[in-house]
Parts: C-alpha cells; sequence; structure tokens
C-alpha cells in the first residue's frame, strides 16, 4: 500500500515571526519585524504589509518599513503597489512610504494623481514624497503642476511636506510656482511664495518663509517683484 506522501512542517522559526507580528505587546511586534528584515523570506511579506496597514506605533511601522525594504524588490513591489488600491489609508500611507524607501522606478506610474491629491492627509503626503523620489527623468515639470494643485492644502506639517515636495524637484517648478504666486486663492498664493522663497533661501527656514509670504500677501503683491 502506498502511504501518502507527509506534508512538509511549517518552519518554526518563520511562523514565530508571523506570529509576533500579530503579537498585543508593540515590543513583540517589533522584534518580530526586526527579524523579518534580518533574516528575509518571501513568506514574510504578505504579514509585514497587513500588519503595515493596521500597525498603530509609528516605531513599530517603521520597522516593517525597513524589513520590507530588505526583501527583493522584484517580490515586495507588486504587493505594495497592489496596497495603493486599499480603502484603509494607513495601508495606501505605508505602501506608499515604503516605495520611497524602496526607490524602485518601476512603482512610478502606480503614483497616479488620484494618491497626489487623496483626501487623507497622510496618504497625499506620503504621495509627494514617493512621488519626487520615483519621478522619471524629464516628467518633472507635469509632476510640478500636479503637486501645485495642492498648495494652500491642510495645516502646516501638510504645507511642509508639499513645500518641500516642490524643492526637491528643484529650478524646474519655477514656471508652475510663479502661476500660483499669482492666484486669486490668498492661500495658494502664501504657500506658493513661501515655497519660492525656501527654495531660493533654504537655510532661512519654513517659519520665517511663511511669514514673509504672509507680508507679502497682506500688502496686495505676489512677491514676484521682490
Amino acid at each position: 500500500m502506498t502511504m501518502p506522501k507527509e506534508k512538509p512542517k511549517e518552519n518554526t522559526s518563520t511562523m514565530r515571526v508571523l506570529q509576533g507580528l500579530e503579537n498585543g505587546s508593540p515590543s513583540v511586534r517589533l522584534q518580530a519585524a526586526l527579524a523579518a528584515g534580518t533574516t528575509p523570506d518571501p513568506q514574510f511579506i504578505d504579514g509585514l504589509i497587513e500588519r503595515c496597514a493596521i500597525e498603530p506605533e509609528f516605531y513599530v511601522r517603521e520597522m516593517l518599513t525597513w524589513a520590507l525594504t530588505r526583501h527583493p524588490s522584484s517580490t515586495a513591489v507588486p504587493y505594495l503597489i497592489g496596497e495603493l488600491r486599499s480603502e484603509r489609508a494607513q495601508a495606501r500611507s505605508q505602501a506608499l512610504h515604503t516605495l520611497s524607501k524602496i526607490g524602485e522606478r518601476r512603482a512610478w506610474p502606480a503614483i497616479t494623481r488620484a494618491l497626489l491629491t487623496d483626501a487623507d492627509d497622510e496618504v497625499a503626503r506620503s504621495a509627494w514624497r514617493a512621488a519626487v523620489v520615483l519621478v522619471p527623468e524629464g516628467e518633472e515639470p507635469e509632476l510640478a503642476g500636479a503637486l501645485a494643485t495642492q498648495l494652500g492644502r491642510g495645516g502646516r506639517e501638510t504645507r511642509l511636506s508639499l513645500s518641500r515636495a516642490l524643492i526637491a524637484l528643484g529650478e524646474v517648478v519655477m514656471p508652475t510656482l510663479r502661476t500660483a504666486m499669482a492666484d486669486h486663492d490668498p492661500d495658494v498664493r502664501e504657500h506658493a511664495i513661501a515655497t519660492e522663497r525656501l527654495l531660493r533661501n533654504p537655510d532661512a527656514g519654513f517659519e520665517w518663509a511663511i511669514e514673509e509670504a504672509k507680508r507679502i500677501v497682506a500688502l496686495g503683491a505676489t512677491g514676484q517683484e521682490e
């Protein structure tokens, strides 16, 4: 009689890591993510990405991202791109953050205008950071135009993130900023002027740039004359 073949036993250390990612203790989850990055294994990717979508602790999320960057991009990137369509904002945000860390240019087509203008500030900010890392050479002006549609959005941190993204593109953003500096919306003008000032004088700091922009807008100027 032919005996049935035994199913291969699950690797004990792999299972320990995957179970650790679901543990109620943040320190255990942190150690599990560290282990997943220290000894990469394709079996970890699903668990790492699923945990990214729901992990409440920032420092654990950062370790999860690090662990994913330790895996071959050819394996991890398709999973991360799939997460960009998730209904969960944190899943989209963390996937974008991780893609920006991996820096795999073939992920660029997945950075859509919908993500760049996402209603959730954290998703949008992550998309801006990822976009400036992944944008192909020659497509910077088009990206600058897309980013400029978000000028005047949100509070200080959101505006600072957008300014940094625009500045990272370099001088190519200047025509777009000049147009925005004459926008009918004072918030857009102020943010555009602050970004232009920061581009010209990065050592001055964002607070100075914002105050300078407020002064210019209050005077009814566009800032292009100065």
